[in-house]
């Protein structure tokens, strides 16, 4: 039975191939430039500058990505403030510096909590 079923597919499934076959081998052949946007209607006007502009701007920001990759960490990205040095440090070295005087530096010394 299996044999039967699979006998008569294999024949509908070539009676298929074999008329589509020759569905293509009569076909008139047409201008001879292929498939250009001309070809396909006015779609192709309206596709085409749109995809440049995409392709254009996709190429923009890949550009930009790798310069701002190869280029490394940015200035705005630096820390306000050394890792190493704390408060009470910045406070004495204003000090040393003059920035402040003995009696702003005790005021802040203490509320720092030294």
């Amino acid at each position: 039975m299996f044999q039967k079923i699979f006998s008569h597919l294999m024949t509908y499934a070539g009676l298929v191939l074999l008329s589509a076959t020759n569905a293509f081998a009569q076909q008139q052949p047409g201008s001879g430039y292929g498939p250009h946007m001309w070809d396909g209607g006015w779609h192709g006007w309206f596709f085409g500058p749109i995809m440049m502009i995409v392709f254009i701007a996709v190429a923009v920001v890949v550009v930009v990505l790798l310069v701002r990759w190869l280029g490394g960490p940015s200035h705005h990205s630096a820390p306000l403030h050394l890792p190493g040095k704390t408060p009470l440090d910045i406070l004495k070295e204003r000090f040393a510096k003059g920035e402040i005087d003995k009696e702003e530096y005790e005021e802040r010394r203490r509320i720092l909590g030294d």
